[in-house]
C-alpha cells in the first residue's frame, strides 16, 4: 500500500531531521534519486524545516527585520514544497501512463501527491503532539489534552491513508483518472504581482 510507504518514510525523515534539529542541516537522502521513496522523504524533510521556521517566526518578540528574513524563507520554502509535489504527481502520472480509464472514470478533487503533502503534514503534527503529551515539564492537564488530541490525528491518519489508497487503486484499475494542474503562485513571481512590477 503506499500510505504505509508514506507512513514509514515520513517517520524516518522526521526522526532523522530531529536528530540534529536544525533548519539548515543538509538532507542527506538515503534513497536513490527517481524512486519514489527519495521524492517522499525529501518532501518530508522540506515539511519538517518549514514546519521549524514557523515556529521561529511565530516568537512574539523576534526583531521585525530577522522576522521578515524568515518570512521570506518560508515564502521559498513554500515555492519548494510546492515544486516537490508537483515532482510526485509527475511520478504517478509517468507511473499510470498507460492506463486507459473506464468510459465512466471520475476525477478526483485533489491529486494523489497533494493527498500525501496533507499526510506529511499530518505526520509532523502526530510527532510533536506525541511530544506535548509526553512532556515532563507540562501539567497532567496539558498532557492528557494533548493525548485527546493524538487520538484523533492518529484517527485522522488512519483515515487519510485508506483514503489514498483507495485513490491510487482506483487510477491503477481505470474508476478514475489524473489530471494535474501546476500551481501557478502569483506572489512569488515579478510579472505577476502588482506590487513589484509596478515597482520596477
Amino acid at each position: 500500500m503506499i500510505s504505509e510507504l508514506c507512513n514509514q518514510l515520513f517517520k524516518q525523515a522526521i526522526a532523522d531531521y530531529h536528530q540534529f534539529d536544525l533548519i539548515d542541516k543538509e538532507i542527506v537522502n538515503p534513497y536513490k534519486i527517481g524512486e519514489l521513496s527519495h521524492l517522499l522523504y525529501q518532501k518530508n524533510w522540506i515539511d519538517t524545516a518549514q514546519w521549524h521556521m514557523e515556529d521561529v517566526v511565530r516568537n512574539p518578540n523576534i526583531d521585525p527585520v530577522e522576522g521578515l528574513g524568515w518570512k521570506r524563507r518560508i515564502d521559498a520554502q513554500n515555492q519548494v514544497r510546492t515544486d516537490m509535489v508537483e515532482y510526485i504527481d509527475s511520478y504517478f502520472l509517468d507511473l499510470y501512463k498507460n492506463v486507459s480509464p473506464l468510459a465512466n472514470a471520475t476525477i478526483n478533487s485533489e491529486s494523489p501527491a497533494w493527498a500525501i503533502d496533507r499526510l506529511s503534514i499530518l505526520a509532523l503534527k502526530i510527532f510533536h503532539m506525541q511530544e506535548e503529551a509526553e512532556r515532563k515539564d507540562a501539567s497532567a492537564e496539558h498532557r492528557e489534552k494533548c493525548t485527546e488530541k493524538l487520538n484523533v490525528l492518529l484517527e485522522q491518519r488512519k483515515d487519510l491513508s485508506k483514503s489514498i489508497d483507495d485513490l491510487i487503486s482506483d487510477i491503477e484499475n481505470g474508476r478514475k483518472y489524473m489530471k494535474v494542474y501546476k500551481q501557478m503562485k502569483m506572489y512569488n513571481d515579478p510579472s505577476l504581482n502588482p506590487v513589484l512590477y509596478k515597482k520596477s
